[in-house]
């Protein structure tokens, strides 16, 4: 007669690859994304108020002072950035990390870069969609776009990346506080880098400490080089726009990939 074993085998979970991993974590991400609409739609209806009131308070004003000169496309990269900047998934992160879902991931065979990768990636089509309507008003609303179609896209993924590219820093907070407060806070500091800027004249109407500070400031530049696009055409401000999105991203990339490796040590 055959003896049976009785000893239980052991299930291990196998690796999936990469891809399969970053897709998993983004489609967890936008699956949440409709239940946690506070976080994307009052800096949208923000935005687009500020988009509205500025063109009716200085749209005479200005296009009065320079002859042939399109305020609402001038406008409609400010509306933006101001909507998309600072929106991200980073505080669901927080919860992550606070409810121990970060640390059950961490005992799978997932890529950790994968883990926070997956939540830029959903960044980038959120920020991608919240753009459109901004957009669409700006274009209702008389704005031309001497780009095209091909500029369309271009604005849109640029003003997608500007959000990845900040959002960096939020995750960096997450996941080296772990305090949603304190990520929260992070869209504060972005106030002073859009207003210290091009944000409702051109450069050469600013003038005194404000074009210096102006001149360093790289929203100035993806300011530029987005009204560049639907203004004048394919410029260098277009390029300068593409440098100042990935300096900035570069920095906050670092910055939370070294917060990912601090968090991945202490659990």
């Amino acid at each position: 007669m055959t003896a049976i074993s009785t000893t239980p085998s052991t299930i291990r979970a196998r690796p999936t690859g990469f891809v399969h991993d970053v897709t998993t974590i983004a489609g967890r991400a936008l699956r949440a994304v409709p239940r946690d609409l506070e976080a994307v739609i009052p800096p949208v209806f923000i935005a687009i108020f500020f988009f509205v009131v500025n063109i009716a308070t200085l749209e005479r004003l200005t296009e009065g002072a320079i002859g042939g000169f399109d305020y609402t496309a001038f406008q409609m990269p400010t509306a933006i950035l101001l909507g998309v900047t600072g929106v991200s998934r980073a505080p669901a992160l927080v919860l992550d990390v606070q409810n121990g879902y970060f640390d059950r991931l961490l005992m799978t065979p997932m890529k950790r870069s994968a883990i926070l990768l997956g939540h830029l990636v959903a960044d980038v089509f959120v920020a991608a969609c919240l753009t459109v309507p901004i957009l669409v008003l700006g274009l209702i609303l008389g704005a031309g776009f001497e780009t095209g179609v091909i500029g369309v896209v271009v604005f849109i993924s640029a003003a997608a990346f500007w959000s990845l590219a900040f959002a960096g820093f939020g995750y960096a907070v997450a996941l080296k506080t772990g305090n949603p407060a304190a990520v929260q806070s992070m869209f504060l500091l972005f106030f002073p880098f859009l207003f210290l800027t091009t944000s409702y004249v051109p450069r050469e109407q600013l003038s005194g400490w404000l074009d210096v500070v102006a001149t360093f400031n790289p929203v100035t530049y993806i300011l530029e080089g987005m009204r560049a696009l639907a203004i004048d055409g394919w410029t260098v401000d277009v390029l300068w726009a593409v440098v100042a999105i990935v300096a900035v991203g570069a920095l906050s990339m670092s910055m939370c990939m070294a917060a990912l490796r601090g968090r991945v040590r202490r659990g």
